[in-house]
């Protein structure tokens, strides 16, 4: 058994057999695409949980599918977990089961205009801060790098100066499709409590426009609507831009703005 808590030792490797367990029998492709790390670096880990029994590889054509095998979990369960404490344990997990809930909220909106210019005005700073209410967000969008928002800094300030409202790390980039990013909101303590989920931006061009989703998840159940209150103003304000060249007005679209509404592009 010592092979099985090694493995299970690893944050990653854990991930990995999670989302076998969502959806069993991936490719190793499918697999790096959901973890932010090389192709490389996954297949050790796979040998890792290969060479311990959690996973189970099989080939199908030219593919080699990967498959959970729960057994020797089970074998750890049946151990050390008496049927007398097994109801105790099973009620605990349970509870621990609802009290991570988590839950995401998804937006799709049709702006008129191409996945190049709709990936730009996502990652230009000072596009971007034209419909996320003034704030500028600094990244150079690439895996694994750092994104922090900041109000503008008012004449004889630097940017250091400004407090950061949001941030988090790229986890995927791939231009102009899709882009996956942890996101930590620090705007209030309210915010703050709710830790760090995760939003994805993924674009699908439709004729001569573009469909955009953003789903923003990982959130815990009930989490505070001031984490994801926002989204529909940003995106309207997204299709406002790219479709008029104007700013959206609304009440709270312009709060971290230093001038009134003009002409952007």
């Amino acid at each position: 058994m010592d092979d099985v808590f090694r493995a299970l030792s690893d944050s990653t490797r854990r991930s990995l057999l999670d989302e076998l367990f969502k959806q069993d029998g991936q490719t190793l492709s499918a697999l790096e695409a959901r973890l932010p790390m090389t192709r490389f670096g996954v297949m050790k880990h796979l040998k890792v949980l290969e060479e311990a029994g959690l996973v189970v590889s099989r080939k199908k054509g030219r593919e080699k599918l990967h498959f959970l095998n729960a057994v020797p979990i089970r074998l750890i369960h049946d151990r050390w977990v008496s049927k007398y404490a097994e109801p105790w344990v099973t009620a605990l997990s349970d509870l621990k089961d609802e009290l991570e809930k988590t839950m995401e909220k998804v937006y799709e909106i049709y702006i008129k205009t191409t996945p190049e210019r709709l990936w730009e005005a996502i990652t230009r700073t000072d596009l971007r801060a034209k419909y996320t209410f003034g704030l500028q967000t600094l990244s150079d969008y690439t895996p694994g790098s750092r994104h922090e928002a900041r109000p503008p800094a008012p004449a004889g300030a630097s940017r250091s100066d400004m407090p950061i409202i949001a941030e988090g790390e790229n986890l995927e980039v791939d231009p102009p499709r899709r882009l996956v990013q942890s996101f930590r909101a620090l705007w209030s303590d309210q915010a703050k409590a709710e830790g760090t989920s995760r939003v994805t931006w993924q674009i699908e061009p439709v004729g001569d426009s573009c469909r955009l989703t953003v789903t923003h998840d990982q959130m815990r159940e009930g989490a505070c609507e001031e984490l994801y209150g926002g989204w529909p103003m940003v995106l309207s304000g997204l299709k406002t831009l790219l479709e008029t060249g104007q700013l959206l007005t609304t009440p709270g679209s312009l709060a971290y703005m230093p001038d009134g509404p003009q002409s952007c592009i």
